[in-house]
């Protein structure tokens, strides 16, 4: 797919996504890497622009410079934010108790402390980043699993066999110390490359996952 089709289907897409206000949304592609650019009214959209970009086939890369422009009756207090997001956190089942600290300036939150999986991660992060107010969320939990990470390799290949269509072979991966993970190799499509990393952070142990692989 040329530059020119690939750019109207992204603006397809953002048309058709519910989610999105796609008005004040610029869309540039070059060679398949696509630029964002313009505001959107809450994190949460932003992040559904982005979801909604890499549905997109054709799709290599993505450069998100989209800023949150909150309408100004719905400003809310950073200690307000604060609150409502460690209230959040608390109630989350995905988050261990008092284990993240939450720190608002300006309406940007960040998340600090500790957990044992990827998906303890994540989960503050998913948490926090629809409340009122968020201009954006900056992930500084540190991974710091209980157990060392067993034979990945093998792991994760069986796990893209149930997950993907993907071919393992075409997936190389390399286990370093302190738990760290890389994947080489290429995946057609942006699923399988979201399929091959979750597999990655599946594997108990694992403190990092460095995906380099290429779409396409």
């Amino acid at each position: 797919m040329d530059d020119k089709s690939l750019q109207q289907s992204i603006i397809d897409e953002l048309d058709f996504d519910p989610s999105i206000n796609a008005a004040h949304i610029g869309v540039a592609v070059d060679r398949g890497i696509v630029t964002l650019s313009g505001h959107v009214h809450s994190y949460m959209e932003k992040l559904s622009v982005e979801a909604a970009v890499r549905r997109v086939k054709g799709v290599r890369g993505i450069a998100a410079d989209i800023s949150v422009r909150h309408p100004s009756d719905k400003k809310i207090a950073d200690d307000e934010i604060a609150k409502r997001a460690v209230d959040i956190l608390n109630w989350s089942i995905h988050v261990p108790a008092d284990s993240i600290q939450v720190t608002v300036e300006n309406g940007w939150v960040t998340l600090a402390g500790d957990v044992d999986w990827q998906y303890q991660k994540i989960g503050a992060a998913d948490a926090v980043q629809g409340l009122s107010g968020v201009a954006g969320v900056t992930n500084n939990i540190v991974i710091r699993p209980r157990v060392p990470p067993g034979s990945a390799e093998p792991e994760i290949m069986e796990a893209l066999r149930r997950q993907a269509a993907t071919d393992p072979c075409q997936v190389r991966v390399v286990l370093h110390d302190g738990g760290r993970i890389s994947l080489y190799g290429s995946v057609p499509n942006w699923h399988e490359w979201d399929a091959a990393e979750q597999a990655a952070w599946s594997i108990p142990g694992v403190t990092s996952v460095d995906n380099k692989l290429t779409i396409g």
